[in-house]
């Protein structure tokens, strides 16, 4: 098997150029959070909702030297590459698609078989139960852009983010709901406008602006951020957020005029 790793800056390491050979990656379940009441003389409890905690995972490698002096350098290679005061990314070649937000876990130790062959088992956890698809809904959905892949919730090739009429669906492939408040998602509008209205007609959500924008202005709905032409705006719009429901979403636009764009930027994620 396969094991690459790659930081927040977008540098990749694939391990086994380093002489670190995986040999197992075992991906534990969702850790389940259930909150309950219990009632005085009523038997059995009040079930409350569950939410997931974070996720953990478990890699062994082998650690394979040229001789005893080099095997001292590997070992230090890994202690670097495993920091775990920094996150990365770990991406399975069995799903290459999908990537893990991970740190490592606790302290490990290189166990020592040959004065140049070692074994190692080390534990990570990710502060998100869920991995993220590599691409993002602005990639092109096509299996040969190495970019998604099958079980990753895309349903066509010919999914569309990027519209420029009033009435339009966006579709959310994540088993999750994508909350901004939780998960990145970026919603962009270039073009005129005057008191810009964005309402998600299937969760009932709407975000509006009460100023206005010209056909060279740029609004950016980033997270709980609101934006134009970079500058926050927050103070003028109602103060509201735009969530996506699983599955199809059915927007409506007002307040738009002339020629104008607007798009959707997020990742699928998935159990």
């Amino acid at each position: 098997m396969s094991i690459s790793i790659e930081t927040l800056d977008g540098t990749k390491y694939d391990l086994k150029h380093f002489g670190i050979i995986p040999l197992t990656f075992t991906v534990d379940s969702p850790i389940p959070r259930h909150y309950k009441e219990d009632v005085e003389g009523r038997e059995g409890h009040i079930d409350l909702g569950t939410t997931f905690e974070g996720r953990t995972m478990r890699c062994t490698f082998m650690l394979k030297a040229k001789d005893k002096f080099d095997y001292v350098l590997l070992r230090n290679e890994v202690f670097r590459l495993f920091d775990a005061r920094q996150h990365f990314y770990i991406i399975d070649k069995y799903e290459p698609r999908k990537r893990w937000l991970v740190k490592t876990a606790e302290m490990y130790t290189p166990e020592k078989a040959t004065i140049r062959v070692g074994r190692l088992e080390i534990q990570f956890q990710s502060p998100s139960p869920y991995a993220e698809s590599y691409g993002t809904t602005l990639d092109p959905f096509t299996f040969t852009d190495e970019k998604w892949q099958v079980g990753q919730g895309v349903i066509s090739e010919d999914l569309v983010y990027a519209h420029n009429t009033t009435t339009f669906r966006i579709y959310n492939g994540s088993d999750i709901e994508i909350d901004p408040r939780e998960i990145p998602l970026k919603i962009k509008y270039q073009g005129a406008s005057n008191k810009l209205k964005i309402r998600n007609n299937t969760t009932g959500d709407e975000w509006q602006f009460n100023g206005t924008s010209t056909v060279n202005d740029t609004i950016i709905l980033d997270g709980i951020r609101s934006l134009k032409n970079g500058l926050t705006i927050f103070g003028q719009t109602n103060r509201k957020l735009i969530t996506l429901e699983k599955g199809w979403n059915d927007f409506t636009l007002s307040g738009a005029s002339g020629s104008f764009l607007i798009s959707f930027d997020f990742r699928f994620y998935t159990i």
